[in-house]
Formats: structure tokens, sequence, C-alpha cells
């Protein structure tokens, strides 16, 4: 058996300009972390005794004889992708995550991390982190053509709090920002993720990302183009560990995404975070493409018990900052 841990991540600033469409013409930039929240995938060898050939977990259970017949379609292009290996094989998949997928921490793309990462090892075959990366960005992007950002694949296989840098030229840079043990305390201690709920199956990323990314008129690309703005500006309050200033710069970058598209927030939305800033947080953003999700606020450590309490109907989850990405957490394999 071969268990992979993936973290889910946090994207701060940037959003939006991690877009193929848009930084293929116009380069991108984003700051993101991954935080100790994991998935958990988990292969092994199903014995040959059972009517069926694979099974397969997650929200469903699949048990399939032909790989042909899989409905969930990440698995199913994975097994297509290992099918000289898997030849007659019998296959066992088992999923598990600590929050809701359609949530807004990169679940999806988590995943395809996750089942990339566990799969090629349970094979033999060990990839690199940038190899892990691309052939993530290549399966979600080029072979299921689903309209998804590239900050998720790689922040969650590099793991760390990073700076990322997407090229013209189809190319990126992940560059450390934040590795000080203390020093992500300190931002630990001033941060809080409030649950709003999952969106409806019909208003996934892809879906609201289709809204917006293709169809960018002058005043949404200026948004897009400030929000890069306010990545660099933030790398700066990082390193000057102004750490107040990066939770206003969170709000005012809220501001610029929320104006992509009526579908990143709505009424319920904006009650919750009008309700958090009036609570102590300096700021905070919709996490993901918008629509539900986590909300990610900045609170100032001596106000956090209060903020928490006003928040008590709403499920608030503390945090820390995960360092290391995808990783294969359990490796026994017999033949």
């Amino acid at each position: 058996m071969i268990i992979s841990k993936t973290p889910y991540r946090i994207s701060f600033f940037g959003g939006g300009s991690d877009y193929p469409d848009w930084y293929l013409q116009n380069g991108g930039r984003v700051i993101a972390s991954t935080i100790n929240k994991y998935i958990y995938i988990s292969c092994r060898n199903l014995p040959q005794y059972f009517k069926h050939k694979h099974r397969i977990c997650y929200s469903k259970i699949e048990l399939v004889k032909d790989e042909k017949k899989i409905k969930h379609v990440v698995i199913k292009s994975i097994f297509e992708k290992f099918k000289k290996q898997i030849n007659n094989e019998g296959l066992e998949i088992h999923y598990d995550g600590d929050f809701p997928s359609r949530s807004g921490t990169g679940s999806s793309s988590a995943f395809v991390v996750g089942l990339i990462n566990t799969v090629s090892n349970y094979y033999n075959k060990k990839l690199s982190k940038k190899e892990l990366a691309n052939q993530s960005l290549y399966l979600e992007q080029k072979i299921l053509r689903e309209t998804v950002g590239s900050q998720d694949q790689i922040a969650t296989t590099y793991g760390g709090f990073n700076e990322i840098i997407f090229k013209k030229n189809g190319q990126y840079e992940v560059n450390p920002l934040i590795t000080n043990k203390d020093t992500l305390k300190i931002l630990e201690n001033n941060m809080i993720l409030v649950f709003t709920g999952v969106r409806g199956k019909s208003k996934t990323a892809n879906n609201i990302a289709k809204t917006y990314v293709s169809k960018l008129d002058r005043k949404k690309k200026n948004n897009i183009l400030q929000i890069i703005n306010h990545a660099k500006i933030a790398k700066k309050l990082l390193i000057q560990k102004n750490f107040e200033d990066f939770g206003y710069l969170l709000n005012e970058t809220w501001k610029f995404k929320r104006d992509l598209s009526s579908s990143v927030t709505n009424s319920k939305l904006d009650y919750i975070y009008d309700l958090g800033i009036k609570s102590g947080a300096l700021g905070g953003k919709l996490l993901g493409a918008g629509g539900a999700g986590f909300f990610l606020f900045y609170v100032p450590e001596h106000k956090r018990e209060n903020f928490i309490n006003i928040f008590k109907k709403f499920t608030c989850i503390p945090f820390k900052f995960d360092q290391e990405g995808s990783s294969i957490i359990f490796n026994e394999k017999k033949d």
C-alpha cells in the first residue's frame, strides 16, 4: 500500500493572474501558502477473488471491472495514463480529505497532485517537485480541459509560503518568502478561516472562472493588474514583517477580486465579510474562485478571542502553515 498526504492551500494575493489565458499574454504573480490540512490518498493491489477488478472510494464507491467505466474523470484519466503498468492488475484507491470539496482551498488540484504522486510511487516512479506539478497542470488543463489556474497544483506540490511568478513563455518560478518558524507563528496567530459552506455542484471553480477568464474587458484587466501589484506590495510587507499592513492589503485586494464577476460573491458572503471587519479583522478575502467556501481573515491576536465569540455560529478554523507539500507518508508495496 502507498499513502500520500497533500496539503490544501491558501491564496493571499494574485489570484486570477495564474490562468494561462492571462499570464501567457501578460505574466502573473501570486503569493500563496499551504496549510496543515490535508488530502490523503491510498493505493493498493486488489486481490482477484472479488467480482470487481477495481474499487474506488471517494464520496461514492465505484466497483468496476472495466477501467473505461470509471465515472470519476480524474481517476479515469490516471488509469489511462498508467494503463501499461496497471495491465491486468486490480487496484483499490481511497480518498479522504480534511476539508470538503468546492470550498476554495485548492482541493481539486490537491487531489490531482496527490493521486499522481501516489500512483507514480506505487509503480516505483518517484517524481521531482517540478515533474509532479507539471504533470498535474497538464492533466487538468490539457487532458480534462478545465478552466483552472496554475497556482494550486504548484503550491500543493511544493508546499511552503511562496511567491509564484508565471512567465509569458509558460514557465514559472517558485520563490520561498517565509521559512522562519517564529515568523510563521506570528502570522498563524493573526489569521483564521471562517467556513461559509460549499458551492453548489453547478457552481464549480471551473464554471465561475469561465465567467471572466477569457472575457476580460478593459476594467477587469485593470483589476487583475492591480491584483498583481498587490502581490508585489505584499511581498515587500512580508520581508519588512509589516504584518498589519499585510492584513489591510487583503481588504484592498478583495475589493478588486469581487468586481471580476457577479459570481464571486453574494449578499450572504458580503454580510459575513462585513461582520468580520466589524469584529476586529483588518482585512480578509474569500478563498478560491468565489461563490462559497472559506473566508480568510487577518485578525490581530489580541482581538482573536472576541472575533471567535462573535462568529460562534460559524465554523472557525485555526491553522498552521505547511512546509513540505505533497509527500508519501507510507510505502509498503508487497510483491
